[in-house]
């Protein structure tokens, strides 16, 4: 049967395995979550981008409508000059087909800037929908790549948990109880390894009593931060650092 320092060593080591690989399957589903919003994301700028295209087109072409009108008022115009009767009337219409023409250049420039803007909206789609063809991309190699792992790490999760329950099974009844309670409080980080003589958990030095008890095998716990501490392998060996 091994003894309490092994075993506390062993336990820490699977504890962190442990969490690790539930951390990594954890991240799975957290990376197609977050492929999903880009999605979302990528969709709403290309229907932005498709409003706004629609939007110019539709003013460019209500002022295309407009200019048509507003030649064949010239055209109409033009017609009731030649029937003038008065000079006043023929100087009036003159003023009206002027102001006409002059409102007609007017939309004439409009209509181009519309039609530019037509042309700025299309290439912002274009751009938009690539994006989105490369979001839908991503998503689904994302999932594949989460698929294909999920059940490797399952196993893994199962095959740790089973270690860990047997190394937990050896414990003395005492120091059992013991690391128990400090699992349900902190899980994994309710342990730590002494290195040199700080404790790796707050970074704070044990005391010379706290290390002759590690020494001698004991259920030590930190001063400082309260983690059940032990000595890596190197200290098994080896004399106290100090």
């Amino acid at each position: 049967m091994p003894d309490l320092l092994e075993s506390l060593r062993t336990l820490h080591r699977i504890h962190r395995q442990l969490g690790d690989v539930r951390e990594r399957l954890e991240r799975g589903p957290r990376q197609i979550r977050a492929r999903e919003t880009n999605l979302t994301r990528l969709e709403q700028t290309l229907a932005h981008a498709q409003n706004d295209s629609k939007a110019a087109r539709m003013a460019a072409d209500q002022k295309q409508l407009q200019l048509r009108t507003g030649e064949q008022k010239i055209v109409d115009l033009k017609s009731k000059l030649n029937a003038a009767s008065s000079n006043r009337e023929y100087q009036s219409l003159r003023e009206q087909i002027a102001a006409s023409e002059m409102a007609n250049s007017v939309l004439a420039d409009e209509i181009l800037d519309s039609l530019e803007k037509v042309d700025v909206h299309q290439i912002a789609i274009a751009e938009a929908q690539q994006n989105l063809a490369k979001g839908r991309e991503e998503h689904a190699a994302t999932q594949k790549v989460v698929r294909d792992q999920q059940g490797t790490l399952e196993l893994e999760v199962g095959r740790l948990e089973a270690e860990l329950k047997t190394a937990e099974e050896v414990l003395p009844p005492d120091a059992r109880d013991t690391y128990k309670r400090m699992m349900r409080s902190k899980g994994a980080d309710g342990m730590a390894p002494v290195e040199g003589d700080i404790c790796a958990g707050c970074s704070q030095t044990v005391t010379p009593n706290t290390f002759s008890s590690l020494k001698l095998g004991k259920l030590v716990f930190c001063s400082s931060c309260g983690r059940l501490i032990y000595l890596p392998d190197e200290k098994s060996l080896g004399g106290s650092a100090r």
